[in-house]
């Protein structure tokens, strides 16, 4: 069985708004064309390794995970996936509204919701399970890459169960910025990254889309595919 194509299931922001070219610009790559995309005037004076610290969320685009990246299980399409989001996107639900605000989640920088989100992560939940059918069974490969030792028994659990140990009640939405950065410098890029965001005046944020991108190869960036609207509960 072949591990790749691999397929996910983002939140990614509406195609060229202010906060699609905020996540394109600092990664420095547009995952719906697929494109490279200029860092913002000044970047790379400022942090002249701004390309080194974002090398690992480039592969990704801006995104949110919402199920993480998986070849398909045997028998299923990339057409197959495609219609089972459209059909999951028509059932109607209470929209996720959050205020997003750039922060430090371990060891990296991601925009993330200010406060807890009920209806955000019912949602996450609803794409674990929803599109659990078509992940390709974990291999024990894949499994000692998660490093389960490092893992809580819950994760644990999760991971043999879902593919990902970092779902349901261990789900936290996080569009990444960096990659892995020591404590001092963290905090700077921080303050750095607060302030390219703050020009959005970006209050409130809909999650109110979901989007298939696919990763081709091993040494391949995810590009969408294919995204769908939410059809919000009346």
């Amino acid at each position: 069985m072949s591990n790749f194509p691999r397929y996910a299931i983002y939140y990614l922001p509406p195609p060229g708004s202010a906060l699609d070219r905020f996540g394109a610009a600092l990664l420095g790559y547009d995952a719906v064309s697929g494109e490279d995309v200029p860092f913002p005037p000044g970047m790379l004076d400022a942090v002249p390794d701004w390309a080194d610290v974002t090398a690992d969320p480039r592969k990704y685009g801006f995104h949110a995970t919402l199920k993480a990246p998986t070849a398909l299980a045997p028998g299923l399409t990339e057409a197959d996936l495609l219609w089972a989001c459209a059909t999951f996107a028509e059932t109607p639900r209470a929209m996720p509204v959050i205020t997003p605000a750039v922060q430090a989640i371990g060891s990296f920088i991601a925009l993330m919701p200010a406060s807890a989100s009920d209806d955000l992560a019912q949602l996450a939940a609803d794409c674990v399970r929803s599109f659990d059918s078509f992940r390709a069974p974990l291999s024990a490969a894949d499994r000692a890459r998660r490093n389960p030792a490092t893992l809580t028994p819950r994760q644990v659990q999760y991971l043999d169960q879902w593919g990902y140990p970092y779902v349901m009640e261990e789900f936290r939405f996080h569009m990444t910025l960096t990659g892995s950065l020591p404590p001092g410098r963290q905090d700077d890029l921080l303050g750095r990254l607060r302030e390219q965001f703050a020009p959005l005046e970006l209050d409130t944020l809909a999650i109110d889309r979901i989007a298939v991108c696919r990763q081709d190869g091993p040494g391949d960036r995810f590009r969408s595919i294919g995204q769908f609207q939410l059809r919000p509960m009346l």
